[in-house]
């Protein structure tokens, strides 16, 4: 393997959070071959694997990963009409802007997104009314029960709110190539699902925009929530949205607005968006904020943003510890307040809520 190989090797530098021990071994991988190889000697030694792309959805334990930690920095942009393929270890928020560059809509609501493009199938990724699931076509992926490099396509791929088959089965699966289908809409963006873009943009939901405008204002929408990532902006050592929105049954929600009207007033009208098969989808940071964690909350090393109450915060000398803590008293804020118990959305390695 033409591999780069540490020991003992720091991995808190690999997380957007900036948190985490150091990993027994670290493998820095730049092809597909070479991945498959590292994870096949892995597989074969029965060591334990971690995967790290853009490090930006991942909570690792201060005692660190005692195995091996698979680097995957492996790159490709093809483009072939609308068609897309991109490298795992592509720089997301890169394609972005070179799609955009390319007059081609699909992705562009999904621009300033930290991480990796195979890190999106995992997470279906969305932001901004745009989900991943929407311009997938199929997915190239080792898969490690196989022991085969196989190719899934989009209705395979078993896409629901930041959920995937990838993410249901961590195990099997190792994404290396994600292939899109785009639109040529004549430089137009599409269509806007999400309201407060179209409002910053002074249209309609529904109306396309140039595909440069629309990019420009979510990243501009982003940087306000400390949501693109900033070295001297401590609001973005983050994971970005720590919790997922909660998604709840109609029993679940006729609870749920009980407990607003006790505890806000009956004229307090909580967010509610339809989720299909009558489910109803709410928001996480408004049961932040109205259970009592405010922007900024907190006073140790680990605080929620300044700017948006979903992001927990490394305000540069916390520990991995000091955010669970703080992630457990915001979960149990917010259980006590309304009901709900929110799910943590980073992937959480030697530790959990």
């Amino acid at each position: 393997m033409r591999v780069q190989e540490l020991h003992d090797a720091p991995l808190a530098p690999l997380t957007t959070f900036r948190l985490g021990g150091p990993a027994s071994r670290l493998i820095t991988a730049t092809t597909d071959d070479d991945v498959v190889a590292a994870v096949r000697e892995a597989d074969d030694t029965g060591t334990p694997l971690l995967l790290i792309g853009g490090g930006s959805n991942l909570v690792i334990s201060d005692e660190g990963f005692a195995g091996t930690a698979l680097r995957i920095a492996t790159r490709g942009f093809a483009l072939d009409g609308t068609e897309l393929e991109l490298a795992a270890g592509e720089v997301w928020t890169d394609a972005v802007a070179r799609t955009v560059e390319a007059g081609l809509a699909g992705i562009e609501c999904l621009a300033g997104i930290p991480g990796s493009a195979g890190a999106t199938p995992i997470q279906n990724v969305g932001a901004y009314g745009q989900e991943v699931s929407s311009t997938i076509t199929e997915v190239i992926a080792y898969d490690r029960r196989a022991r085969e490099t196989v190719t899934i396509p989009n209705a395979e791929c078993d896409f629901s709110y930041r959920h995937s088959r990838f993410k249901a089965d961590p195990e099997r699966f190792v994404v290396l190539r994600v292939r899109f289908r785009l639109e040529d809409a004549e430089g137009l963006s599409a269509p806007l699902r999400y309201a407060e873009t179209a409002r910053a943009l002074g249209v309609e939901p529904g109306d396309r925009v140039p595909l440069a405008d629309a990019r420009e204002t979510v990243l501009k929408l982003r940087t306000g929530k400390g949501m693109v990532l900033d070295p001297e902006d401590h609001d973005t050592w983050s994971a970005g949205s720590f919790f997922t929105n909660p998604i709840l049954t109609a029993e679940e929600l006729a609870a749920f607005h009980a407990r607003v009207a006790e505890r806000l007033g009956p004229d307090v009208t909580a967010p509610a968006y339809p989720a299909g098969d009558g489910l109803t989808k709410t928001s996480a940071a408004w049961l932040i904020d109205k259970a009592g964690f405010h922007k900024g909350y907190g006073d140790g090393p680990a605080r929620i943003s300044t700017k948006h109450t979903l992001a927990l915060t490394n305000r540069g000398s916390a520990t991995t510890e000091d955010l669970l803590a703080l992630a457990r008293e915001v979960v149990a804020g917010v259980r006590d307040a309304f009901g709900i118990t929110l799910v943590n959305e980073p992937v959480t390695v030697g530790v959990s809520l």
